[in-house]
């Protein structure tokens, strides 16, 4: 998920381009408003942390680019492609790394595991707005 700042920035483009040049395949995009129960739903295990409200109030504050990838191993390449979540740690080259500004306001959200991915992917789609099209490319990649 492209955050608030990513928008705001104007960087969509620039790091959706970055996950397609890597070589996987979109096959679900939307603008969205988040609600402040999805948000909560979605951040549920950090409910008791104490950034908490700040972090929900950052998602929910302008709309956000929902996406799903495919691609072979796919969680574990946009987790690398992505960088750390501290900006302090997000190494140059990543997306953290050359567009973070600040922790707190982090630009794009990838989940952490197939299991998380599979629940938040059903918090943002419908089942019939994932697209799994055939890709002639595949095979060169």
């Amino acid at each position: 998920m492209l955050k608030p700042g990513v928008l705001n920035r104007r960087l969509v483009g620039e790091v959706i381009s970055r996950l397609e040049k890597k070589g996987l395949k979109l096959v679900g995009l939307k603008l969205m408003q988040i609600s402040p129960e999805l948000a909560a739903n979605h951040y549920a295990e950090h409910k008791e942390k104490p950034f908490f409200g700040e972090l929900t109030g950052y998602i929910t504050s302008a709309p956000v680019v929902a996406m799903v990838w495919q691609g072979d191993d796919c969680v574990t390449i946009v987790r690398k492609l992505v960088g750390a979540t501290k900006v302090t740690e997000s190494q140059p080259g990543t997306i953290r790394g050359d567009f973070g500004m600040h922790t707190n306001m982090n630009i794009i959200h990838a989940s952490d595991s197939d299991e998380s991915a599979a629940r938040e992917i059903g918090l943002f789609f419908k089942p019939e707005e994932i697209i799994d099209w055939d890709d002639p490319m595949a095979k060169w990649i």
